[in-house]
């Protein structure tokens, strides 16, 4: 069911909203997605009665298509298409709030920090995941990527680095930044491995990060 944004006709939250609400779930390509954007750039926050969690999407101008390529695939669930944010420069959108959404905010946060949880292994098994994970935090670096998880302690970048090896057979170091931080490392020979797991999924404006 589509929306009709609110640019085209007033919306409250009515009956109307909450029968939509119900009716959304999560499919398998949209939580992929999802896990990827949390694990990268997204945040989880409340509704105004902080009952329920909704997805905040936020990227700078010159992720503009790759913003509206979120939106395409989250638009059942967006009431309102990508807006420009001239004070941040970037456009960003955000979803209804849902108890599926919940379910992953107390997953993946604690104390209000976004942390990594102990069985992410089931959620890095899909290629698309990676991919999104990449667009939204990773970078190329010589013939090597980062991914900069720096958010994440020590421990959690290990967690990660062990999954992506068991999962996808993606060698990942730690490396030190501003020697405080830790972030993942892909040196070159699985560097080639990440990329062919990645680039079909990765989108137009965005391959410049694959180098």
């Amino acid at each position: 069911m589509e929306v009709i944004p609110r640019e085209t006709r007033k919306i409250t939250y009515s009956t109307e909203i909450r029968n939509l609400i119900k009716k959304l779930t999560l499919n398998d390509h949209q939580m992929a997605v999802l896990i990827g954007t949390i694990l990268g750039d997204g945040h989880l926050e409340p509704n105004w009665s902080k009952t329920n969690y909704k997805l905040k999407i936020n990227h700078c101008l010159k992720h503009r298509n790759y913003t509206f390529w979120k939106y395409r695939i989250f638009k059942d669930w967006v009431l309102t298409k990508p807006k420009f944010d001239r004070w941040n420069n970037s456009f960003q959108f955000r979803t209804v709030s849902h108890r599926e959404i919940t379910k992953l905010r107390n997953k993946f946060y604690k104390n209000g920090k976004k942390i990594i949880p102990r069985d992410i292994r089931k959620y890095l098994k899909n290629p698309i995941t990676l991919a999104v994970w990449f667009m939204d935090d990773g970078n190329i670096k010589g013939t090597a990527y980062n991914i900069n998880t720096q958010s994440y302690s020590k421990n959690e970048n290990k967690l990660l680095a062990k999954c992506l090896l068991d999962l996808h057979g993606i060698t990942a170091n730690l490396e030190k930044n501003h020697q405080k931080y830790y972030r993942l490392y892909i040196p070159k020979l699985s560097a080639r491995i990440f990329e062919n797991i990645v680039r079909n999924f990765v989108t137009t404006d965005m391959k410049y990060k694959l180098g």
